[in-house]
């Protein structure tokens, strides 16, 4: 999909650019075809799936 020579490297490495970005439904289409959410997780080209990597609620800062 990605038409960069050298093509852009996976979502793993080098940050690939975002080609369509749809933040009203909480996603982004990556060059290297991969699909970001905005949960962080991840559904790569191949079909397999990064899980989200969620902060623990107990590690969040709250407003006073």
């Amino acid at each position: 999909m990605c038409s960069h020579q050298p093509s852009c490297p996976s979502s793993h490495g080098r940050a690939p650019h975002v080609v369509a970005a749809h933040p009203e439904q909480g996603w982004s289409l990556l060059c290297n075809g991969a699909i970001v959410f905005d949960d962080s997780g991840e559904l790569l080209p191949d079909g397999s799936v990064v899980a989200p990597h969620r902060v623990p609620t107990a590690r969040l800062a709250m407003a006073a």
